[in-house]
C-alpha cells in the first residue's frame, strides 16, 4: 500500500530539503517535480519546442548538472504556465506518487492537483527576503555572480507567475498544513514535518 506526502511552496522556502529528509527518514521514494519543469525549461532554452520537450523527457534528463541554475529556474516558471506541458508531465508524477512503498513529491501543485488525496499535505513558505538570501547563498556557492537584489526580484516575479497562471496555480490546498520556515532551522522544520507524517501514519495503521 502506498503512502503519499505532498509538499508544496515557493522557491527557496525549504520544501526540497524537507522533502528529501522526510523521504530518507521514512524510507519513501522522492520526486522533486520542479526538476521536470527545469529540465523542460533547459531544453526550450536550447531551442526545443515546449510540448515536444515535455513529451520527450526521460529520467536521465533530471540529472543534468545545470538544472539548479537561475536560468533553468526562470525557464521552468515560463514553461510551467503552458497547460499542454503540464498535462504531458501529469501522468509521470501521478504514477510516481502511486508507487508501492510510498512517495514524497514536492512542487507547487502537488496537494491541489497532482495528489489531491495525499495522506499528508504541507505548504512550506518563508518571507521573500529570507528566501532570496537562501537562494543567493546557494547560487554564490556554485560560482554564480548574480546579485542578491536580482535574486529577490526573480523570486517575486516567479511567485507572481506561478500564483497567477491559469493551469494549476501555486496555492495551498485547503487541507494542507502551513509550515513557515522564516525563523526555523532546517532541523526544526524537518522535525515538525516528521511529526505530522508520523501522526498520519499511525492513524492509517490504526
Amino acid at each position: 500500500m502506498g503512502f503519499t506526502v505532498a509538499i508544496d511552496g515557493p522557491a527557496a522556502a525549504g520544501k526540497g530539503t524537507i522533502s528529501r529528509k522526510i523521504a530518507d527518514q521514512f524510507g519513501l521514494a522522492h520526486l522533486d517535480t520542479g526538476l521536470l519543469y527545469r529540465a523542460v525549461g533547459r531544453m526550450v532554452a536550447e531551442g526545443a519546442e515546449p510540448l515536444a520537450a515535455a513529451q520527450a523527457l526521460t529520467p536521465e534528463d533530471l540529472n543534468h548538472p545545470d538544472l539548479r541554475s537561475a536560468r533553468a529556474g526562470e525557464g521552468a516558471s515560463r514553461v510551467a504556465v503552458i497547460p499542454e506541458v503540464r498535462a504531458a508531465l501529469l501522468a509521470f508524477q501521478r504514477s510516481f506518487a502511486a508507487r508501492d512503498g510510498g512517495a514524497v513529491l514536492d512542487g507547487r501543485d502537488i496537494g491541489s492537483v497532482i495528489c489531491p488525496d495525499a495522506d499528508v499535505k504541507l505548504f512550506v513558505t518563508a518571507s521573500d527576503a529570507v528566501r532570496a538570501h537562501r537562494r543567493w547563498l546557494e547560487l554564490s556557492a556554485k560560482g554564480d555572480p548574480i546579485a542578491e537584489s536580482e535574486v529577490l526580484a526573480q523570486l517575486r516575479a516567479r511567485d507572481a507567475r506561478d500564483a497567477a497562471r491559469d493551469a494549476a496555480p501555486m496555492i495551498s490546498a485547503d487541507d494542507a498544513v502551513l509550515l513557515d520556515t522564516t525563523e526555523l532551522t532546517i532541523d526544526a522544520a524537518v522535525e515538525l514535518a516528521a511529526d505530522l507524517v508520523s501522526q498520519r501514519m499511525r492513524k492509517g495503521l490504526g
